[in-house]
């Protein structure tokens, strides 16, 4: 099963290191199948039951500052496949014109009024629900990067792309102040590249080892701790 499936993936992540996280991934199908039907049963209901609530916000975003009231930003997924990530928008409708792709925490003068709380509460990650459900996105899982930093991955940090991204897991709970270390920095891109993607990258490959319904739902309770 492991090699059938790798000889299936783009030519980018067939290599050695891949191989044996494809070996290890081959064990766990129920694992698997479990997580996602998890995934398609609680980002269905979070949907409806956040509809209002969603509504709401977007007519907050929308009266703060101009633009919509979502934000749709390119990253990479399963399989090294670009997807359209869903926010709900935290910054000026001209951000990208402004700065760089990374966020120098919550004092970054393109972030929004409404936007400073809804990254506080992380609540700008919840229309990633609709990413889950429609099957690019997983409740947990690495957080997934923009193609820049994923160009530069090593071989074996190209395992990460064997899994559906995430909306939370360990290595953003982690790295929960990266915003604050990114603010002092000059170069926030050469910081991450060099002191903190290295070590999400690990954590990321170590997720993948330990993958199991039962880390999943430990996950979400420590992302919930980590946001209260």
């Amino acid at each position: 099963m492991s090699q059938k499936y790798y000889k299936k993936l783009p030519k980018s992540m067939q290599n050695e290191a891949v191989y044996k996280y494809c070996e290890i991934i081959a064990k766990k199908k129920i694992s698997l199948f479990l997580k996602r039907f998890f995934d398609i049963l609680v980002s269905f209901l979070a949907i409806l039951v956040l509809i209002i609530p969603f509504i709401i916000i977007s007519i907050w975003i929308s009266l703060d500052s101009k633009g919509s009231p979502f934000f749709i930003q390119k990253r990479v997924g399963k399989n090294n496949i670009d997807f359209g990530i869903i926010k709900f928008r935290t910054m000026v409708s001209n951000a990208s014109e402004l700065g760089g792709t990374l966020t120098s925490g919550d004092n970054d003068n393109r972030i929004t009024k409404a936007g400073k709380f809804l990254r506080k509460y992380r609540i700008d990650e919840l229309p990633q629900l609709i990413n889950v459900l429609i099957g690019q996105m997983s409740i947990i899982g690495p957080r997934p990067e923009v193609r820049k930093f994923v160009d530069i991955y090593s071989e074996e940090q190209m395992a990460t792309l064997l899994v559906r991204p995430g909306i939370s897991c360990s290595s953003s709970i982690a790295f929960a102040n990266e915003g604050e270390i990114l603010a002092k920095s000059s170069n926030p891109d050469d910081v991450y590249i060099t002191d903190i993607l290295p070590d999400k990258a690990k954590m990321n490959l170590d997720y993948i080892k330990k993958l199991s319904v039962l880390n999943d739902i430990k996950i979400i309770f420590s992302t919930i701790k980590e946001v209260l």
